[in-house]
């Protein structure tokens, strides 16, 4: 299993799949999975059924988990979609920008 290098509340692109383009913040991350939860992107209907907290049930929409590989992380100084690199700081993995070389984190 490869480690992700996406957190929860990066700021990602889309680029694959029926919301290609799309923009938004990483709002769950699940590494065993290799998937990632983006807001506004692969918004798919639920039904609910009644319970007594909802008695009336009905239809909800919620974002569903999609493949980390269709998403790549946006660098917040150089503002494009960018790959990431980690380097070592006294001892500590740092994630940095491929294109600009600034710490994302």
């Amino acid at each position: 299993m490869t480690k992700m290098n996406v957190k929860k509340g990066d700021r990602v692109k889309v680029l694959a799949g029926k919301d290609k383009g799309a923009e938004g913040v990483v709002l769950a991350a699940y590494p065993q999975k290799q998937r990632v939860t983006v807001e506004k992107v692969n918004v798919v209907k639920k039904h609910l059924r009644p319970t007594q907290a909802n008695p009336s049930g009905g239809i909800s929409e919620m974002e569903a988990p999609i493949h980390v590989s269709n998403v790549s992380v946006i660098c917040p100084s150089c503002k494009a979609p960018t790959r990431i690199n980690v380097r070592r700081e006294d001892g500590k993995k740092v994630r940095v920008c491929n294109k600009c070389g600034k710490d994302l984190d």
